[in-house]
């Protein structure tokens, strides 16, 4: 599947009346498992990318070509539409233009840049943020970077966490006016915060995690009540993943053997569909023998 055609199928859920759960990956084998399990859309985390990449926390420690190269690896590997976190654009709006266009060419069908002050400065405790007028700057120079209209922008806002409801909408506001396609205010997760949000912003927006359920409903009926058409589960895939390695690995160390262990290890032929090994072996077949098929 082409990158414009994962882009368009992607626009179509940001349009659509379900809500879509959309799961963080983190190589190529964790992106083809989403694919199997049926998922569309998956995301390529900040903070999973940091971890899985060098095991630090999220501080911008990673670089932009590091991410467009997971990126690429994800897009190569499945036909998923992948959202990228890309931060803050790597830099100010002229880094944000090479962020959009590496990114682009990377496959990915979506990316997300934010107003936090990256890295962190000197001197400050907790997160900041730049101006509103710097952010919009950032967006309308992602905007004018974008080569295929298709490719999704969204205006990410992380000020609700610290600065409040009012400030985050004054930012949303702002930033549906430079050409992005889709909003993201980090860390709605009540009830009163996403109908708000919803009520007074003009584009798509999409929601982060799961509120509470309500009225027999689960939380993502409430999301799609209150017309969110994506949540991202960034934290959900890789963190067992984390778990059940370091359950068994300790359990290794300790008993010598992998005891309970073998019988949850992924079968053979589980695996064998994860690598597409009937692909390969019909590849080799068709391009590794002569003639005589010897």
């Amino acid at each position: 599947m082409d990158a414009s055609t994962r882009r368009q199928r992607l626009r179509r859920l940001l349009h659509g009346a379900q809500t879509v759960i959309v799961p963080a990956v983190f190589d190529a084998v964790s992106a083809r498992l989403a694919e199997m399990a049926g998922f569309e859309v998956a995301l390529l985390s900040g903070s999973v990318t940091a971890a899985t990449l060098h095991a630090v926390p999220d501080l911008v420690l990673v670089t932009l070509t590091e991410v467009a190269q997971v990126a690429k690896r994800v897009v190569d590997a499945t036909s998923l539409s992948l959202l990228v976190d890309a931060d803050h654009g790597f830099g100010n709006a002229l880094n944000v233009m090479r962020c959009v266009r590496e990114l682009e060419r990377a496959g990915v069908a979506a990316l997300t840049l934010e107003d936090t002050d990256l890295p962190r400065p000197y001197g400050t405790r907790g997160p900041t943020a730049i101006s509103i007028q710097e952010m919009c700057g950032k967006l309308r120079a992602a905007v004018a970077a974008r080569q295929d209209p298709e490719l999704v922008l969204i205006g990410r806002t992380d000020t609700l966490r610290y600065r409040g409801l009012e400030e985050a909408l004054a930012r949303a506001k702002a930033y549906a006016e430079t050409g992005v396609d889709a909003l993201f205010v980090a860390g709605a997760q009540r009830r009163e915060e996403l109908e708000a949000l919803r009520a007074a912003l003009p584009l798509p927006l999409i929601a982060s995690g799961l509120p509470q359920p309500e009225d027999g409903k689960s939380g993502l009926q409430v999301l799609q009540d209150l017309g969110y058409p994506l949540t991202l589960l960034a934290a959900v895939p890789f963190r067992v993943a984390v778990q059940a390695m370091h359950e068994a690995l300790a359990y290794l160390k300790a008993h010598g053997e992998p005891g309970p262990f073998a019988a949850r290890m992924a079968p053979a032929a589980l695996l064998e569909e994860v690598v597409r090994a009937a692909q390969y072996a019909a590849y080799q077949q068709r391009f590794l023998q002569d003639e005589a098929g010897l």
